[in-house]
């Protein structure tokens, strides 16, 4: 098993965008060791930083969607148990 992976590797991994996951390198948020103009990240920081719980927007737009198909389905009943 690899001990580090490429951008595009972990980028896949956590299921953001390659761009995203500079944006998190540039940021501090993932660590990450430049090797040339490459970045190589630890499969360990990968791991943990899964691990954390945080959502991708993958992630993100599909409980938008169930939200609002919840919303749509049970908006009056919703907004009658708001009221009480």
């Amino acid at each position: 098993m690899k001990e580090f992976l490429s951008t595009v590797e972990a980028a896949e991994i956590l299921g953001v965008s390659r761009v995203t996951l500079f944006n998190k390198i540039k940021s501090g948020e993932i660590e990450a060791i430049k090797v040339g103009r490459n970045y190589i990240i630890s499969r360990d920081v990968i791991i943990n930083y899964s691990k954390k719980g945080e959502l991708t927007d993958a992630r993100k737009r599909e409980i938008e969607k169930e939200v609002d198909k919840v919303i749509k389905e049970y908006g009056e009943t919703l907004e009658l148990l708001k009221d009480n």
